[in-house]
């Protein structure tokens, strides 16, 4: 039987945590050639089993093995590539500028690893989500814990497998995929970094909070994109068509609905059907649904417009390309994040009156603008406040580990990709070591009204 220190007994979960947190406070992880060699032993276990990581996302997702790469694991060998290029930098203590008061010293800021870290993570890019934070966990000196999701669970048992073959539990352990959130949050963590929907991250975040322990939230929302009367309307198109029917549309920073302005809403409707009806088939490479419990909230909202497209496979759980080309903002398709095919297509007149229409709902995950104007551009970076996203383009600001990703106020909290990620895994300690040859007398008593003098001519004030 096992218990903690004080008597209890302990779950599965909870031994491999206390496991880990010996592991960590005998200062394995700490040397920059472990962080090294751990990272190049992921890099290699994912190597091994490309194959099987494209059959088990085709297994959950329908996913092409050219989309596989693209999205998943190209972008988690830039995370490990990356890191490996910069951790032995990021570790090194980075000397800061002294003070008044801190003269004569020198002042350095040290990142040191939190310990045990939880990742927990969703089904729709099961690698990525999963093994992009463990990069930048691993590279700051934790010790790790992975939670894959149940919807995917090809691709979670197959990472379960990989992370059990390439690293002792001791180190970086991934749970059983069908585990339950509350037996993985029983024990207590030094930092959590969780993937997925605003509810479930209020969860989480209430958990963490019995034990101060800090979080990363990495949520949704509905991410708006505009087309204005400036666009290069093809090109538009084609991005949109890309960004929304890539995986399905079951993204996080998916365009989630369009607004376009009334002079180019026509054009901008035929060059986006062109471009799907070319690009786009419901065919064989073509995603599916995660599972039916999506595949029939997505068809219920199907019934709540007119549509363009809108194919639908009840046995392979395929919807295709969806456009709903005449929507408004009170349309029941614009209550809640979509994270599938379909397209709302909203018109406006004035690009301040839709701003503002945006601004009355929560803080997207994304925002793009399509537009050859630079005032329109500078109104949308100032006027909106969203986690990322693009200027005449879409999605391409995740796929950077040189900038950070992540969301605000209800699409998320934290950020992760390269040096930010190893910067949210790690804490951040301010040293100073002051100079012995020299005490200047200022700080030390008496408090007189000649020295008040004095620190008013150093630092200003009346």
């Amino acid at each position: 039987m096992n218990v903690d220190e004080g008597g209890k007994n302990m779950g599965p979960v909870e031994k491999i945590v206390a496991e880990q947190r010996e592991f960590f406070r005998r200062g394995t992880t700490r040397p920059v050639a472990h962080r090294r060699e751990a990272l190049k032993k992921l890099r290699g276990a994912l190597a091994r089993y490309e194959e099987e990581i494209m059959e088990a996302l085709r297994l959950d997702l329908g996913k092409s093995p050219s989309e596989s790469y693209m999205t998943e694991l190209a972008m988690v060998y830039s995370e490990i590539k990356t890191a490996l290029r910069g951790v032995n930098k990021w570790s090194r203590p980075q000397r800061k500028g002294q003070s008044l008061a801190t003269f004569p010293s020198v002042n350095t800021v040290h990142s040191e690893p939190y310990g045990v870290v939880l990742i927990m993570a969703p089904w729709n890019y099961p690698f990525y989500l999963t093994l992009a934070p463990l990069v930048g966990a691993v590279a700051a000196g934790n010790c790790v814990v992975l939670k894959g999701s149940r919807n995917s669970p090809h691709s979670s048992g197959l990472i379960k497998r990989i992370v059990d073959e390439t690293f002792g539990a001791e180190y970086i352990h991934c749970v059983d995929p069908d585990v339950a959130y509350e037996e993985v949050l029983a024990p207590r963590y030094d930092y959590i970094l969780f993937t997925g929907s605003p509810g479930v991250g209020k969860k989480i975040m209430k958990v963490a909070s019995e034990n101060l322990t800090p979080v990363t939230l990495e949520l949704g929302g509905k991410s708006p994109c505009f087309v204005d009367e400036t666009a290069d309307i093809a090109l538009a198109a084609k991005r949109i068509a890309w960004g929304k029917f890539l995986n399905a549309g079951q993204t996080c920073i998916s365009v989630d609905y369009v607004l376009v302005h009334r002079q180019v809403k026509g054009d901008f409707l035929e060059a986006l059907k062109g471009e799907i009806e070319k690009n786009y088939p419901m065919d064989e490479s073509f995603p599916k649904i995660i599972n039916k419990k999506h595949f029939q909230r997505l068809k219920a909202l199907m019934g709540t417009e007119e549509y363009w497209g809108g194919a639908v496979d009840e046995a392979a759980n395929k919807i295709g390309p969806t456009i709903f080309p005449n929507s408004n903002f009170s349309r029941e398709i614009m209550k809640e994040e979509i994270f599938g095919p379909i397209l709302p297509i909203i018109e406006y007149d004035h690009l301040d009156e839709a701003m503002a229409r945006v601004r009355e709902g929560e803080k997207p995950l994304a925002c793009y603008l399509f537009s050859r104007s630079g005032e329109h551009q500078k109104k949308i970076l100032e006027g909106l406040s969203f986690g990322g996203g693009c200027i005449n383009d879409v999605i391409l600001h995740i796929s950077n580990d040189k900038l950070p990703f992540g969301g605000v106020g209800n699409s998320g909290m934290g950020h992760y990709h390269g040096r930010y990620g190893f910067d949210t895994f790690s804490h951040q300690k301010a040293v100073v070591k002051s100079a012995t040859f020299l005490d200047l007398p200022f700080r030390y008593k008496p408090f007189n009204d000649k020295k008040l003098a004095l620190l008013r001519k150093l630092y200003g004030g009346k």
